[in-house]
């Protein structure tokens, strides 16, 4: 497996990630044995980098790697180990994040306490909160640094001149942003700025939550989740229109030896040496068939014949719906 740097903290990880929100039951029930047959999967195939945060499962996902620590103590020093804080329980509806210097030192303890860790190596503000000037919060995340509970910060979801503006007051380490074949967003300044700054850009959702694999979720699975019970693209008849659009995609990677998800990862990586994708999965020949994407390395033939099969602008529907939206910047 290669890897991927984060110039600003010196740390060097796999250029694929795990994103933890698949250790929680965001996306149907998990169990500690999967969980764990993933970590050890990880270390197998020279993935080491794992994404969570406080709110997955409201502390599962980062208990389920805590426990996987704890019992093998060796796995520390492998695993690039990021996490997430900022958004609230949601008890307020008028304040659903938190930036508040507080507010991130309690969620950042009560994370590094479930974790069973002394120091989370990258740590995110999850979602930006508008009455808290981003330098200011940069200056607390700068504090957590200086103090060494954190190896290094970044934000999740924010635009261009957000993390200028963070940049300016103390380097950012990551953004983390939706990035796929089906959401491409980010090629609309974030990837060009992270590029210009050094930060890495860390893509969620790499293969859109199931779209861009071999058996996307249908109408009756996607009705058993909250989150896709609500999300345009989950919708019919946007479902099954996507489902469709997506079958020369499909056939293509079939015919170069790859699964669609595969696919979908080795495309993301392609797309810069500053991107890291953190597909989630806690399924094992998933899990392998991504590993296979991320060690693929498209040609530029390849690459060209992937945006043929599926342009930009061929999903339908929304990438979030409006209460989904609330949180991330939109800048284009």
């Amino acid at each position: 497996m290669k890897n991927r740097s984060f110039p600003h903290t010196g740390a060097t990880t796999s250029r694929l990630g795990i994103g933890a929100m698949s250790f929680s039951n965001f996306y149907g029930e998990v169990s500690r044995d999967e969980v764990f047959a993933i970590l050890d999967a990880a270390q197998e195939f020279g993935v080491s980098h794992i994404d969570t945060a406080s709110v997955y499962g409201m502390g599962g996902s980062e208990r389920h790697i805590g426990a996987y620590l704890a019992e093998n103590p060796q796995a520390r020093s492998f695993f690039h180990i990021a996490s997430k804080g900022g958004i609230t329980d949601r008890k307020d509806p008028n304040r659903l994040f938190n930036n508040e210097e507080s507010y991130l030192a309690e969620q950042l303890d009560n994370s590094l306490e479930r974790l069973g860790v002394e120091q989370i190596d990258l740590y995110y503000v999850h979602r930006r909160d508008p009455s808290v000037p981003i330098e200011e919060v940069t200056q607390t995340l700068a504090g957590f640094v200086k103090l060494g509970k954190i190896g290094g910060f970044g934000y999740s979801e924010i635009s261009p001149t957000s993390l200028r503006a963070a940049h300016a007051v103390h380097p950012v380490a990551a953004l983390q942003s939706e990035y796929s074949l089906s959401t491409r967003t980010p090629e609309l300044g974030i990837l060009q700025t992270c590029a210009e700054l050094s930060t890495t850009f860390v893509a969620f959702s790499p293969v859109g939550r199931s779209l861009l694999t071999d058996s996307p979720h249908g109408h009756e699975a996607a009705q058993s989740m909250p989150f896709l019970a609500k999300n345009p693209r989950f919708m019919e008849p946007n479902l099954s229109m996507n489902i469709k659009a997506a079958a020369p995609f499909r056939a293509l990677a079939a015919q170069m030896g790859l699964t669609a998800a595969g696919l979908a990862i080795a495309w993301c990586l392609a797309k810069g040496d500053h991107i890291l994708p953190i597909p989630g999965t806690r399924n094992l020949d998933h899990f392998k068939a991504l590993v296979a994407g991320a060690n693929y390395g498209l040609s530029a033939e390849e690459l060209a014949a992937v945006e043929a099969a599926l342009p930009m602008g061929w999903i339908n529907g929304d990438r979030y719906s409006e209460a989904q939206w609330a949180g991330p910047e939109r800048y284009a």
